[in-house]
């Protein structure tokens, strides 16, 4: 038999009461967050440029943006976090050394599946 459930209160309600708050105020700034008219380039305006100088807040291109160095230090330093944890990950360990998977460019396995099929006895 199921019983409904039940709201813990205690050590979890602040958290909870944390999060829904958080939820209220993104939720605020995104509703009452307004832009401006879209904007088109002109035919020839040299946007690849453009963008290099809008995103290191340069006053220089032909297409007006806005500074983004600040998102760009953001995601440059959220994509080497990301690379350091998948190598961190990655690397394997033995006995608290690290172990360097085919070294060798796998031809120990390469040498004990061809060992293992003359000992079978069949062709590949």
């Amino acid at each position: 038999m199921t019983t409904k459930p039940e709201l813990r209160t205690g050590a979890n309600l602040l958290p909870g009461l944390a999060a829904v708050a958080l939820f209220v105020v993104m939720a605020a700034a995104i509703l009452s967050a307004s832009f401006g008219d879209p904007q088109g380039f002109a035919p020839d305006a040299p946007i690849t440029a453009s963008i290099g100088y809008a995103m290191f807040n340069l006053d220089m291109g032909a297409v007006p943006g806005e500074g983004m160095l600040v998102a760009f230090i953001a995601i440059a330093v959220t994509l080497d976090a990301a690379l350091d944890g998948s190598l961190f990950l990655a690397k394997r360990e033995e006995s608290g050394s690290p172990v360097a998977l085919l070294a060798d460019g796998g031809r120990e396995i390469r040498d004990r599946l061809r060992d293992d099929a003359d000992d079978d006895g069949g062709d590949r």
